[in-house]
């Protein structure tokens, strides 16, 4: 009697105990021609059921501690009283899967025959999460935010297709006609995208109870609120229900936008096959516009009706797509998010064609100046996705959603995938794509069974060019677009262009006649396996364009030009430019920058200018030239950099970066070093998961120091200018949850060789207790140096840092706050003893534990021997205030071989500090859970 699965559900929710009862009953029918003996159901309610869930994993992997020191009675879970089959009479075993706590495997008592149904009867009661985790659950203000709730069957289409949660709002599951009946407090409203049925209020029990019911449903968010904010516009082809708002701008221009936003979807995407079109303020929340217009409303440059309607647009863009085009958003994300990016191009290309990436502040003055004010809105897709390329982090559109890394997950992925549809647009100039899309999303408008392959073969069926590299090359690969123009022949009747494809892949390319600054021939160059040579009539043609309305996202746009009687400077000029800018590929790009740091207490302030070509898109090869004038030492400073990086990809070795830094500034008062530094550096990973983000790197370094001494210094030198040649490997898996991290380091000299080992350990365990464990080990293997002088020696709590690597504040200071600074580093000690060098060999052990929040307990012991004498037992212990480690931290000494240091006089001077001022290292903090 079912022509398709149904799902009835009967909820009843308790607001004290925040949980909602639940009798429900699956039909469900087997549309393969495969005879079923199990069926597996989704419960995403229980994802939140344990510290170890895959949901609880990926919180960690992206830095998230929120889940992890969550309060038991915070974290959800489900509780099912029974599973029972057709008639109801008799129980079914289930069980949750041992790696899928979040799926239910139920053994049916007879096999679903192809054509079949069968009916599961469950009994359950949700106990849900706090919506602190994933803005889903049982909300501060006592409101219900309500998906994936319910149990629910897995797609079945030859074998079966079950995920857990991960926070991806990913649920994949067969389409259901769906009747809900909720009993809820009189004083809460429910909102659904489901059709209401009724609403039966009972005054004696203060409950009302609510029915709901859709056909062909795959998402059925439901919000159980008090005092509800979602407001429903009535347009021509559906209702709008949405709880997006944007202060300023008042109800009837909302409602003209969002009429104006549906008619846009109707004609693009067809009629929708609901009454009903719910986008809700999380929905945006979890994928937002970036950038501008992501700043606070007295900041962003976007009228306020620009800004709504985009946010409606995107929001609606998404839900809209995803209700009609039933893929496997784990699997076949791709497809919806680039269609989603490429309809919102195609809006503002047809209703703010004038609009740019800096809104209304390209047009103030001073701004004006810059590319970046030149670039459309649309550009800030192409340079997100660049920006994730440039780093070599990029991943294929056709990873699994659960293995990309969050920053392609949530912008670059999509945004790439959105640009490829506009490229791919360009490209078929003879269809009309937009309307080829069109019609693919009508003809499959709730097939269950579409395939991103069924979009293949569409789009081939219609255009005669050649579109298999989009599909290969762009959507399933990293291959990168790269071209250039290696040269340009004339004759006295033709001009010969050779471009060459720098990468191996078959994307075309489009090339472009350039005449006064007009464009005067255009065409596709294709299939250009290494180069290829084009012989065009010889006509007013002055300079050749690769791409020059940028539609193609190509990874290096800088060789782009070339002129047809000329140097290099006609081909691009040089600029100069205050600030840094977006890339601009018709010049050759300098930037300058004041400069105002603080790199240590001897130089105070230092004021200058840095010279540089770095754009906000990372370049291979990089130089920086920054004079400096210090104030308080009165002396020029600064120092300059030339790096160059090759980026490989597919492999473990994926980063080869070589270049020299030199640098001169004070290290004590009227004594200054100069270090002289050429490296290289060889970075690994695993290519096949960028997740797992842990990185191996072996580093070779020469390092040139030389020092002067001023007649005011307060500093003696006793060793000569010297030169260390440094082999380094680290390995570092970085995490909240876990974390490890080992290197060795040997270091060459002259005059001594030093070979060193340390292991750190951080976990934070279920009971939420931080346990910290760093052991070192260092030792000489000759050494010839003073052996009256510790310069070189291994230091027990304050190295000498002769290779000016760590940033000391007062690197020299004996005495005072700034010789308090703590860098863990060697011996990694917090108590100054007196026992502080080795010249022969140290090991140590660091470890602390929390006793309360951010307060820990450290201790510290060691074993330190020198020539000439025998080694020394050390030890330390203290109170540790872990604020933000690494960032800032302090530390009390209590008890070590001074005896009660907390009893000692001048207690303060024992306190430590570890405190960083680098704006790199703490943007660091922000950077971490993206890439």
């Amino acid at each position: 009697m079912y022509g398709q699965n149904y799902i009835d559900i009967n909820a009843n929710v308790d607001v004290g105990s925040k949980t909602i009862a639940i009798k429900q009953t699956i039909v469900y029918k087997n549309n393969t021609k495969d005879s079923l003996s199990t069926i597996y159901l989704h419960d995403w309610n229980n994802s939140y059921s344990t510290k170890s869930t895959p949901l609880a994993k990926r919180f960690e992997e992206e830095f998230s501690t929120k889940f992890h020191l969550a309060k038991s009675e915070q974290r959800g879970f489900t509780l099912i009283t029974d599973i029972r089959d057709n008639e109801g009479n008799t129980n079914l075993n289930f069980q949750y899967l041992d790696e899928h706590p979040d799926v239910l495997k139920v053994n049916l008592n007879t096999h679903i025959l192809p054509g079949e149904v069968y009916n599961i009867k469950l009994s359950y009661i949700l106990v849900l999460p706090d919506a602190t985790f994933t803005d889903y659950g049982f909300t501060k203000n006592k409101d219900f935010e309500l998906k994936y709730w319910y149990i629910t069957p897995a797609v079945y289409d030859g074998k079966w297709h079950y995920y857990s949660n991960k926070n991806l709002d990913d649920l994949f599951i067969p389409k259901s006609d769906i009747k809900i009946t909720i009993e809820h407090p009189l004083n809460y409203r429910p909102t659904s995208e489901l059709d209401l049925i009724s609403a039966q209020p009972n005054l004696d029990t203060r409950t009302q109870t609510t029915i709901y019911f859709g056909k062909d449903r795959i998402d059925t968010y439901l919000a159980l609120q008090k005092f509800p904010l979602f407001r429903s516009v009535q347009t021509d082809d559906l209702i709008l229900v949405s709880n997006i708002n944007e202060r300023g701008l008042p109800g009837p221009d909302k409602a003209i936008l969002t009429d104006k936003i549906a008619r846009f979807l109707r004609d693009n995407l067809g009629q929708y096959p609901h009454n009903r079109l719910l986008v809700s303020r999380i929905d945006y929340n979890k994928n937002p516009l970036y950038g501008l217009n992501q700043l606070p409303d007295f900041l962003r440059p976007f009228p306020d009706q620009f800004q709504y309607e985009l946010k409606l647009l995107k929001t609606a863009l998404k839900k809209y797509i995803d209700n009609i085009l039933l893929l496997n958003p784990r699997k076949e994300h791709w497809l919806s998010e680039g269609l989603q990016i490429y309809f919102m191009i195609q809006y503002v290309e047809a209703y703010y064609p004038d609009m740019k990436l800096l809104g209304t502040l390209a047009n103030l003055w001073g701004v004006k100046a810059f590319h970046a004010a030149d670039v459309d809105f649309n550009f800030q897709y192409f340079l997100y996705s660049m920006e994730i390329a440039r780093k070599n982090r990029d991943q294929p559109l056709t990873t699994s959603k659960d293995s990309l890394i969050k920053f392609n997950a949530n912008i670059a992925g999509r945004y790439k995938a959105g640009v490829g549809l506009n490229y791919l647009s360009k490209f078929t100039d003879d269809i009309d794509l937009t309307e080829t899309i069109t019609t693919f999303l009508k003809e499959n408008k709730l097939n269950q069974h579409a395939k991103i392959s069924d979009f293949e073969t569409f789009l081939n069926s219609k255009t005669s060019k050649d579109i298999d590299w989009f599909f290969t090359d762009f959507v399933g690969t990293r291959k990168k677009i790269d071209f250039k123009i290696k040269s340009v022949e004339t004759t006295e009747d033709s001009i010969k262009v050779t471009v060459k494809n720098k990468r191996k892949n078959s994307m075309p390319i489009s090339l472009f006649s350039i005449s006064n600054d007009s464009i005067i021939g255009k065409r596709w160059v294709e299939n250009i396996k290494t180069t290829k040579t084009i012989t065009l009539p010889k006509d007013e043609t002055e300079k050749f364009v690769l791409d020059y309305y940028n539609v193609i996202p190509e990874f290096n746009q800088r060789d782009n030009y070339k002129a047809v009687n000329g140097s290099f400077i006609n081909n691009k000029p040089l600029q100069v430019r205050l600030f840094k800018d977006i890339e601009d590929p018709y010049y050759n790009q300098v930037f300058l920058m004041p400069l105002i740091e603080f790199n240590n207490i001897y130089d105070g302030l230092t004021l200058g200018t840095k010279i540089y070509n770095k754009t906000i898109l990372r370049k291979r090869l990089n130089y920086r030239f920054s004079p400096q004038y210090a104030t308080k030492s009165n002396t020029l400073t600064g120092g300059f950099s030339v790096f160059y990086t090759h980026n490989i990809e597919n492999k473990n070795l994926f980063d080869i970066t070589y270049g020299i830094n030199a640098g001169y500034q004070s290290f004590a008062e009227d004594a200054f070093f100069t270090r002289i530094r050429p490296t290289i550096s060889f970075s690994f990973r695993n290519d096949k998961d960028f997740r797992a983000d842990q990185i191996d790197n072996i580093t070779a370094r020469f390092v040139s120091i030389n020092r002067d001494v001023g007649e005011n210094a307060v500093v003696e030198i006793n060793e000569p200018d010297y030169n260390v040649f440094n082999l380094r490997y680290t390995h570092f898996n970085p995490g909240r949850i876990n974390f490890s991290s080992f290197s060795t380091d040997l270091q060459l000299a002259n005059n001594f060789s030093k070979l060193s080992m340390s292991y750190e350990f951080r976990k934070l365990t279920k009971s939420n207790r931080n346990i910290n464990l760093r052991l070192f080990a260092g030792i000489f293997l000759n050494n010839d140096t003073d052996p009256d002088s510790d310069f070189f020696s291994f230091a027990l709590d304050r190295p000498t840092d002769y290779l000016f690597d760590l940033n000391y504040l007062g690197r020299s200071e004996a005495a005072g706050l700034f010789s308090q600074q703590l860098i863990i580093a060697e011996g990694g000690f917090k108590s100054m003893l007196g026992t502080s060098f080795a010249n022969q060999w140290m090991t140590t052990a660091n470890f602390s534990t929390s006793i309360w929040r951010y307060i820990q307990a450290y201790g510290d012991i060691g074993l330190v021997k020198s020539k000439f004498d025998s080694a020394h037992f050390v030890y330390d212990s203290g109170v540790r205030l872990n604020l933000v480690e690494d960032f800032f931290e302090l530390y009390f000494p209590v008890y070590s071989n001074l005896g009660w240091e907390i009893a000692a006089p001048n207690y303060g001077e024992r306190i430590r500090f570890i405190i960083t001022v680098d704006p790199q290292v703490l943007l660091g903090l922000f950077r971490r859970k993206w890439y």
